[in-house]
């Protein structure tokens, strides 16, 4: 029965109350102490070292001075001055303007040189060099190789010093036809409108190319003779994956050079733009690897009178929707670049939020705080893409005739491939994910060349994982950045010293900061990695006030362009970057 207070809603008063015994209050409170238990274990396991001692003020981004050249100061104010000149911007308009009006597009699977007459665009365009750059072509050596491909040798009086070598791609995206009424300036009228230069390959790649060759040819007409030796490498079909142009140029520069045979390689790649409040550069460390999977269903045909449930359409069909519904999961961790980029960000950024600031600086030390970083990044589209392994279904095709079943049915996924992760085990992954839709509708399943399903079994078709087109490629491997690495600090004070030097802040030091990044895709220097360890995707290109938005306006799309103050800034990095090294003594 209950009391009287109870029935009223009267608590009764502790002293009412009967005492428990000691045994009794354990026993009542066990629950409660089990949950308290359970949340302390839980909050251990995800934030335990959250709070653990964090000097805050250790550097975890260290930067460099600004790089200037001593032997030859002189000669670089000079030239400095001289890229300031209105002649010697109108030579520039017409060096990058001459090499855009010279179509030399590249197409995936075409036929090997030699066979494929689409090859011969790019004759053209060596005759366009040879008449725009004669100091170039009467200094250097060039060999062609396998045709095309441009290897240029500017000797060094020094010849125990590694040479410095400088890469680039004369090819182009092709230009859609179905597009040309979109451009605002014809793809390839190379038009200047007194700021911007327009057409296809006037951003990606002939201003790396154009800015290195327009570099030499200024340092040769003043007198400069190089110590070390300089290397120049075009490829010509970096945008149809490079096995022609730079894959067979890789190989001769590793006969007559040897491994490791260079100090230093810098190819086309990121640029500088403003990230929470301060300019920052990025160059590229390393570069993901990729992984093209073709996935191929084969059924029965038959009229499409009498159709079964699923024809193979409509299997590869369910097959996409599930890798779609099932992206990789982002894991960041300490041992990739993006991690060192975001350091940088949290160290020199003016205008971080206060609470990212903190949960990057502690996330060296607190597996909450990276595990918090990794949530912030899974966010963010452009980080989450280059931290985890993507996926994009980039191609499909199925069926013949409108009342025929179809037989077979294939698309293409397309992997850009974690620094983290590898080609087995995305290939791993992927076989795992669709076997059990290979069961559900009775297919005989191989992956990679190994059967995944029951030998022997019945099935009504065939489900067929492979490599597409090239096969595949591992991640590239990572640049050394630390304080021994002379390489990047050498690029990091270039990078510097440029920046300031064409904004007439030479006393400034800290005016950009350089942050260890990397590539979203891959470049030529794919071919390059036997021939150094220090290799970097850089080419001092200003993404400007959008860049945030927009940083590499109309690559691979309509109305491609750049601005010929950034060019003139390019000029400038090659010729900072080419004296540095040539003085250098620890490279």
């Amino acid at each position: 029965m209950p009391s009287k207070s109870e029935k009223e809603g009267v608590l009764p008063s502790v002293q009412s109350l009967p005492h428990p015994t000691r045994f009794e209050r354990v026993k009542r409170s066990r629950p409660v102490l089990f949950s308290l238990l359970g949340i302390y274990c839980l909050f251990r396991v995800l934030y335990g070292d959250w709070f653990v001692y964090d000097d805050a003020s250790a550097p975890t981004c260290p930067q460099v001075d600004a790089l200037t050249p001593q032997k030859n100061l002189n000669l670089w104010k000079a030239l400095n001055d001289e890229v300031g000149t209105p002649g010697f911007k109108q030579s520039a308009i017409d060096w990058l303007g001459g090499a855009v009006r010279i179509s030399t597009e590249s197409f995936d699977n075409m036929d090997p040189v030699g066979v494929d007459p689409r090859w011969l665009a790019f004759a053209p365009f060596h005759d366009y060099l040879s008449s725009a750059f004669p100091l170039v072509h009467a200094n250097l050596n060039l060999t062609k190789v396998n045709t095309y491909g441009l290897y240029y040798e500017w000797k060094g009086s020094d010849a125990s010093l590694k040479p410095l070598l400088l890469a680039a791609h004369q090819d182009v995206v092709p230009v859609d036809p179905t597009t040309v009424d979109e451009w605002t300036h014809p793809p390839y009228s190379g038009h200047f409108d007194g700021q911007r230069l327009w057409g296809r390959g006037s951003l990606d790649d002939k201003s790396g190319l154009i800015g290195i060759l327009s570099t030499i040819e200024t340092l040769i007409a003043s007198k400069f003779q190089p110590t070390r030796t300089v290397v120049l490498a075009f490829g010509f079909d970096e945008e149809a994956s490079g096995f022609q142009g730079a894959g067979a140029l890789g190989t001769f520069l590793l006969d007559v050079y040897g491994e490791n045979g260079f100090a230093m390689i810098v190819d086309e790649g990121s640029g500088f733009t403003e990230q929470y409040g301060s300019v920052i550069a990025t160059p590229g460390i390393a570069e993901k690897g990729f992984l093209n999977v073709l996935v191929e269903v084969t059924a029965p045909g038959g009229h499409s009178s009498i159709p079964p449930k699923h024809t193979s359409i409509g299997i590869l069909s369910a097959l996409l929707v599930h890798y779609e519904q099932n992206p990789y999961e982002v894991k960041l961790t300490r041992n990739e670049p993006v991690y060192d980029t975001l350091q940088c960000v949290a160290e020199h950024g003016k205008s971080v939020p206060s609470y990212l600031r903190t949960i990057i600086k502690r996330s060296a030390r607190s597996d909450g705080a990276l595990y918090a970083l990794t949530s912030f990044i899974r966010q963010d589209k452009v980080l989450k893409s280059l931290v985890g392994t993507t996926q994009a279904i980039d191609l499909i095709h199925g069926g013949v005739k409108s009342n025929a079943l179809p037989e077979q049915a294939w698309a293409i996924v397309n992997h850009r491939i974690s620094v983290v992760s590898s080609l087995d085990e995305v290939k791993a992954h992927d076989t795992h994910l669709l076997k059990h839709l290979g069961e559900r509708f009775n297919l005989t399943y191989s992956a990679f060349g190994s059967l995944v399903s029951e030998e022997g079994a019945t099935a009504s078709g065939s489900l067929t994982l492979s490599d597409a087109f090239h096969g595949g490629l591992e991640p590239a491997p990572v640049t050394p950045t630390g304080k021994d690495a002379a390489p990047y600090q050498l690029l990091s004070g270039t990078i510097k010293a440029t920046y300031n030097a064409h904004r007439s802040l030479s006393g400034v030091d800290d005016s950009v900061i350089v942050a260890p990044s990397m590539m979203s895709g891959n470049t030529d220097t794919r071919f390059y990695w036997k021939l150094s360890p220090h290799i970097f995707r850089y080419n001092h290109h200003s993404a400007g006030p959008a860049g945030k938005d927009n940083p590499l306006p109309g690559v691979h799309t309509v109305n491609e362009f750049t601005d010929i103050d950034a060019f003139l800034e390019v000029i400038r990095f090659f010729t900072t970057l080419i004296l540095n090294a040539d003085e250098s003594t620890a490279l």
